[in-house]
């Protein structure tokens, strides 16, 4: 039986779902369905596949990748790009690291942001298109459309090849609305998910062909590769150097043989508001609600307030989408914005285009939750065995007081544990540490209070995650 790796591709900065998606935190990893975030929900169904995968990803978001991985159940290697470089180039430098280590095996190149509920539907898609997998072609598995979508591309179908496919005729980019509706009525035209199936050689023989810069870039990144237990880091200036395009625009396009199968189950890109709004079932006034969303006198508004009480009154045809820092109004018609907005809010240097309140680090995360001129009030939340780094600041002193499990702090030459409703106070310049010793979270409220309260007030002298100074 022929063995298939899963490359889940994790770039992307998911600004059109601002602001439950920013770029510190993208929709990937955001818990939209049943608590689980949609690469979770992705990792999930490829294992029914492998329960060995690849991610390429962000080195930013390497943490958040790790978490997923053991969320699922899964083991998996993570390469991380140091900057974004499209799909073209993250699935370079994995087919790259598979020919050095399993060659035999094929490639299954999926998406880390879609939602297709039905994963055995899934697989057994995928196993039908491995004949033609292993035959050389690059096979991709396109949606069966359903209304006359200007949002995704299109693949259009061809004639049946000998090996259970379908050869590929061409590929449409987002359509006008009237292209759209002739595509439709086609009936051979198929919304292009972006997912493929194909050996390494198969792909980095293709990328030779039609890539060869993005192919030798990667190939002298990967070369040059450090290997940090299961994260992979390819060579700095080598992928830098690399194009940034798509594998649509640098392959796909221009190969010859490209097969296609029919994916005829439940699938979305998650890409809109609009399609956030779909996930979640309509009540008789066709309103959507997520949390603590109320709804009196309105029709088709789509709620999501998981926070706090957020209610609509006489709306209609609205998206109310609320977070503990920022809150989006919009009008259903006018989703496609939301981009522009996140730019707008980017230019005019707002924190909360890019950042969330709650951040996450290796060691569990931060809630900023109040910040003054002089002091700012974290909720500090501490995973069970983890410890933040030794560090010291220049410039602000620290109050921890413990309101769940065990502290083990460190204090200059000094350690000590602390339970709940216990307290120490980190003076300005000394080094200190906090970790978690017990089997259950440690939650504490730090106050700072100094001169400058920034994140990058923050020197390092031991890590154990591997970070450097700030």
């Amino acid at each position: 039986m022929t063995n298939i790796t899963p490359v889940i591709l994790c770039g992307g900065s998911g600004t059109r779902l601002w602001p439950l998606s920013r770029k510190s935190f993208p929709k990937q990893f955001v818990p939209f369905i049943g608590n689980k975030s949609l690469l979770q929900l992705t990792l999930e169904r490829v294992s029914l596949l492998s329960k060995n995968v690849i991610c390429v990803a962000s080195d930013e978001h390497r943490f958040l990748v790790a978490d997923a991985l053991q969320a699922a159940n899964v083991q998996g290697t993570v390469l991380l790009e140091p900057v974004a470089r499209n799909t073209a180039a993250a699935m370079a430098i994995a087919a790259i690291a598979m020919v050095a280590a399993k060659p035999e095996d094929l490639l299954l190149f999926c998406p880390s942001d879609h939602h297709i509920p039905d994963a055995a539907a899934f697989a057994r898609v995928v196993q039908q298109g491995v004949a033609a997998a292993q035959a050389g072609a690059i096979v991709t598995f396109g949606i069966t459309p359903t209304f006359p979508s200007t949002a995704y591309g299109y693949i259009r179908q061809g004639s049946a090849r000998a090996d259970g496919a379908f050869n590929v005729e061409g590929f449409t980019e987002k359509p006008a609305q009237h292209k759209a509706e002739a595509l439709l009525l086609s009936g051979s035209a198929l919304w292009n998910a972006g997912i493929f199936l194909c050996s390494a050689q198969t792909l980095l023989s293709a990328l030779g062909q039609h890539a060869p810069d993005i192919l030798q870039a990667c190939q002298q990144a990967m070369a040059s590769a450090a290997q940090d237990g299961n994260f992979v880091r390819p060579h700095v200036q080598a992928f830098e150097a690399c194009r940034a395009e798509s594998i649509d625009y640098a392959v796909m396009e221009h190969h010859a043989n490209v097969a296609v199968l029919p994916f005829a189950s439940a699938w979305s890109d998650v890409g809109s508001w609009n399609a956030v709004a779909d996930l979640t079932p309509a009540n008789p006034d066709g309103n959507r609600i997520n949390g603590q969303g109320f709804a009196l006198h309105a029709n088709n508004t789509f709620v999501h307030a998981p926070h706090r009480p957020v209610v609509v009154l006489g709306t209609q045809d609205l998206l109310v989408i609320d977070t503990p820092d920022a809150l989006l109004v919009a009008a259903s018609s006018h989703v496609e914005q939301v981009k522009q907005v996140v730019a707008r809010l980017d230019a005019d240097n707002i924190a909360q285009s890019a950042q969330h309140r709650k951040v996450a680090r290796p060691w569990g995360a931060y809630d900023s939750v109040d910040v003054g001129e002089r002091h700012q009030v974290k909720r500090i939340t501490v995973r069970p065995g983890a410890k933040l780094s030794l560090q010291m600041h220049h410039h602000r002193a620290e109050h921890w007081i413990v309101v769940k499990g065990t502290a083990l702090v460190t204090k200059g030459d000094e350690q000590t544990l602390l339970t709940e409703n216990q307290s120490t106070y980190i003076p300005l310049g000394i080094k200190h540490r906090l970790e978690n010793p017990g089997k259950t979270d440690l939650e504490l409220i730090e106050v700072q209070s100094g001169s400058y309260l920034g994140e990058d007030d923050i020197v390092r002298f031991e890590d154990t995650y591997g970070r450097t100074n700030s």
